[in-house]
């Protein structure tokens, strides 16, 4: 019986494991697929938490309740890679080998990174929202704090969820705004960016957005240390920006396991092709999602976009063809920017986002590079189609290869 190897039970993981178990025969085909957490989390949601509109409840669910029948699932540290030899090695010695492997170990905050990040104030004045735990100490925090210079800051290229820490900033002016301190409230963006965002258009309106809430941008800056005891962030230039509680996105770092096996660059990020999403090295390896090194936002819908071209030149793979299809970096984000609105923006390795409507052409009903209450119901909406939909591998009315209907050059 011939093997796939699924390393990494998040999103890409388990679309991948749905994908493949309803096409595959079970006699032929054996899959299965590891991970060393029980937990299933919508990320997105971390970023409500703070302000206390999701609790951790709304976010968490068991993985297994995702895993399709049929496949083996193995809860376990994974020690490394031998692609050398088609072989996995797990805690404890044992060995899984393979025929084809799928690699979606996704990317991981690395606080430790940072001189002087994580020390005396962590989780006291500085936090992040890209984990659970974060988020929920930062709502604790929240609940009881008087005001001052909040400072929302990016350490350092790439990190998951591009949008996430604007949206951060747009949720917290509203978030003030509503329990009544927002005079008391002093807010900062400061970024690595030349601007708001990656791409012209969009930094253009989202910049407008954070001129229009009054919130600062600091660009260009390149945080180098922490200093706890003055609660400043210092850039290499010797740029400072004081900060009261501090919310930052740290260094983002692929699996310590890619690491350890020889195959990531110098951020454990897996060198893949940008189109076919094989990886560089081995051709019986392939990479979705936020374990790849491919210059496209690591985000929940790209891994989506990319599951459908990685699961047709697997089966190509399988049966001997070359791999035809490619993966034109589709991604598409809403962005929540309070008071019950938000926006969103779809683009490509080739196309910046533009505006116009979405998904349909003149019809939408969602606006692109537009702030609108019926983009805050998408997001909101996303939620559940990601749990009853996305995660099992259902086709959604959404082509993975980005379409220009609907765009305005």
């Amino acid at each position: 019986m011939k093997k796939i190897l699924i390393l990494g039970g998040g999103t890409g993981g388990t679309i991948m494991a749905n994908k493949l178990r309803k096409t595959l025969e079970r006699d032929e085909w054996d899959i299965t697929l590891v991970d060393q957490d029980k937990t299933h989390y919508y990320q997105p949601g971390f970023l409500f938490i703070p302000f206390g509109i999701y609790t951790k409840y709304d976010v968490m669910k068991p993985k297994s309740d995702f895993f399709p029948a049929g496949i083996n699932t193995i809860y376990s540290h994974i020690v490394r890679i031998d692609g050398e030899s088609n072989k996995v090695l797990l805690e404890g010695g044992k060995v899984l080998p393979y025929d084809f492997l799928i690699i979606a170990t996704g990317t991981q905050i690395q606080p430790e990174e940072t001189p002087g990040l994580k020390e005396e104030l962590w989780y006291k004045e500085i936090f992040d929202f890209y984990t659970i735990e974060g988020s929920i100490a930062l709502r604790e925090f929240f609940k009881t704090w008087q005001g001052g210079r909040l400072v929302v800051s990016i350490a350092e290229l790439p990190f998951k969820c591009p949008v996430a820490p604007l949206e951060f900033a747009f949720l917290a002016d509203a978030y003030f705004h509503e329990i009544g301190m927002r005079d008391k409230v002093d807010i900062t963006f400061v970024t690595p960016l030349p601007g708001a965002f990656t791409k012209p258009r969009a930094t253009k309106m989202l910049g407008q957005l954070l001129e229009e809430k009054n919130i600062n941008v600091i660009s260009e800056f390149y945080i180098e240390r922490v200093d706890n005891k003055s609660k400043k962030i210092i850039s290499y230039d010797q740029q400072e920006v004081p900060f009261d509680v501090l919310t930052i996105v740290p260094v983002n770092m692929g699996s310590d396991m890619i690491g350890r096996s020889g195959l990531g660059d110098d951020l454990n990020f897996v060198p893949t092709d940008k189109y076919t999403l094989r990886s560089e090295k081995f051709e019986n390896v392939f990479v979705l999602g936020d374990a790849s090194n491919i210059p496209t936002s690591k985000a929940g819908s790209v891994v989506h976009f990319a599951a459908d071209v990685l699961y047709e030149n697997l089966m190509s793979a399988i049966e001997g063809r070359p791999l035809l299809a490619k993966f034109d970096g589709h991604s598409n984000c809403y962005i929540e920017t309070g008071f019950g609105k938000g926006s969103i923006i779809d683009f490509n390795y080739e196309t910046e986002p533009l505006p116009g409507t979405f998904p349909l052409p003149g019809i939408g009903p969602f606006g692109l590079l537009q702030n609108t209450k019926m983009n805050h119901y998408g997001k909101v909406l996303f939620r559940w189609i990601y749990w009853h939909i996305l995660l099992r591998g259902k086709e959604l009315p959404i082509e993975s290869e980005m379409s220009m209907a609907g765009k305005k050059l």
